[in-house]
């Protein structure tokens, strides 16, 4: 993540527009009580995301970056009870097999040049019947121009890479849909 992204994860915006468009797009596809977050950045999505879902019992946001995670702490602070940010490399999750109903992906697997190994371990800790869902950017020449001036190591992905990948990985009711925002696509597969 570039430092202006890392800025804008950060901002009242960013928790307006999770809250006012991204979450009533894809929470729809969340189900189950202990969900994982995948590359949490500041922890905005995890706190709109619990705040529409009293159900959720645990939720655990983790980023790779230990600043983003102590952002993403402060966001939860008021959910300590179902709510936790670990410092954790998504292409190794620290978490046994089906461990949870729901792992979610929000703005993140561009970010990720082995995005690939991402979604074999997301899927790894998905319980049977478990739902991945998110959303990303497309593979598009805007969105490769604004990670290039912002300086951002990315590998972006193609809405037909995404389909192909989580079918290899077995998920079945796999989806890739466009979100209506700014090119973006939301995703979701069954285990």
């Amino acid at each position: 993540m570039s430092d202006l992204e890392s800025v804008f994860c950060r901002t009242a915006l960013w928790r307006s527009f999770a809250r006012r468009f991204v979450v009533p797009r894809v929470l729809s596809d969340a189900e189950g009580h202990e969900v994982l977050e995948i590359g949490c950045g500041s922890g905005a999505m995890a706190a709109e995301v619990l705040r529409a879902r009293p159900g959720i019992t645990r939720y655990v946001a983790t980023d790779v970056d230990p600043a983003m995670v102590e952002l993403a702490r402060r966001q939860l602070a008021g959910f300590t009870d179902r709510a936790e940010a670990q410092v954790v490399d998504a292409s190794g999750l620290p978490f046994a097999d089906g461990t949870f109903d729901t792992v979610c992906s929000w703005l993140m697997l561009h970010h990720t040049i082995t995005w690939e190994r991402v979604l074999a371990d997301a899927v790894r800790v998905l319980r049977p019947g478990g739902r991945l869902v998110g959303y990303d950017l497309p593979d598009s020449r805007r969105s490769r121009l604004i990670h290039r001036l912002t300086r951002s190591t990315v590998r972006m992905i193609s809405a037909e890479d995404l389909v192909a990948e989580l079918t290899r990985l077995g998920l079945r009711d796999v989806a890739v849909k466009p979100l209506g925002i700014a090119g973006a696509y939301r995703f979701t597969a069954t285990r």
